[in-house]
């Protein structure tokens, strides 16, 4: 039940990597038509971002503007901020957290990359990386590119990656957009955050409720890596949504936004 009517539950999405705000467009509609407050962040150089991937010199940088966003909300009542991370999303979800655990409600990783405390935060793109083939990357292009931290390399998903790989169960139109509005994106894996297995607390990080939303017919990180990730995690809770591919926002947008909602209305005591 919900004893304080005027709390206002605010869902904040963070896309993946080489995406944008964009691909939220139906979950957004969605949820604003259900009543709720939404923000669609464009972290760094993503989306509608002006920066260049080769301008962001740090994890943090690329993560700022969810910082940003989650600073800015108010403390107190009024407001139950919910994050939502899909894919590499879920690594800026999890700085958010660290850093703002009073303000985060709860934590939804929709198909992402979820972190645990007690491990550097690189562990999941590692072991990502680890059960995909290079073959499996098909025709994704890697970008030399410089920043602070000296030569690195850029990721370009590639338009047969986006078909088979991400949008497989999506509409033709979604995947259109796709094609057109990704952009290079960056790992960071030899970013000092990503290494740094003290970063994440039991007192900050843990201490936010957890839910993890399985795509189970991701053809990009399999329903069995998703598991593995709620497993390392004890205490997270798990939903999952039949046919979804990567791309959940896509391919089971009204589904997806079910579970939101039945997520926070859980949260409400």
């Amino acid at each position: 039940t919900q004893s304080n009517t005027s709390v206002m539950n605010h869902f904040i999405l963070v896309h993946g990597l080489c995406h944008g705000a964009w691909c939220w467009y139906k979950v957004v509609a969605a949820l604003q038509a259900a009543g709720h407050r939404v923000t669609a962040v464009d972290l760094a150089a993503s989306g509608a971002h002006p920066a260049r991937i080769d301008e962001v010199h740090s994890f943090e940088e690329y993560s700022q503007p969810l910082l940003d966003v989650v600073a800015a909300a108010p403390e107190g009542d009024g407001e139950r901020l919910i994050l939502v991370g899909h894919s590499h999303g879920g690594l800026s979800l999890a700085l958010a957290m660290e850093r703002f655990p009073g303000k985060v409600a709860a934590a939804v990783f929709a198909a992402a990359g979820m972190p645990c405390v007690g491990k550097h935060m690189g562990v999941t793109t590692e072991e990502f990386m680890r059960r995909t083939s290079s073959e499996g990357l098909m025709d994704c292009k890697m970008l030399p590119i410089n920043n602070n931290h000296g030569a690195g390399v850029a990721m370009i998903m590639g338009p047969n990656f986006l078909a088979r790989k991400n949008y497989q169960q999506s509409s033709p139109e979604d995947l259109a957009l796709a094609k057109m509005l990704v952009r290079p994106g960056n790992l960071f894996m030899e970013d000092p955050v990503m290494k740094d297995a003290s970063l994440l607390t039991d007192t900050n990080y843990g201490s936010v409720k957890k839910v993890y939303v399985v795509a189970k017919a991701d053809g990009s990180s399999t329903e069995e890596m998703q598991r593995w990730m709620v497993l390392l995690s004890p205490g997270t809770e798990a939903e999952e949504i039949a046919g979804a591919d990567h791309a959940i926002m896509s391919s089971r947008p009204r589904e997806l936004c079910d579970a939101l909602v039945k997520i926070t209305n859980a949260r409400q005591v």
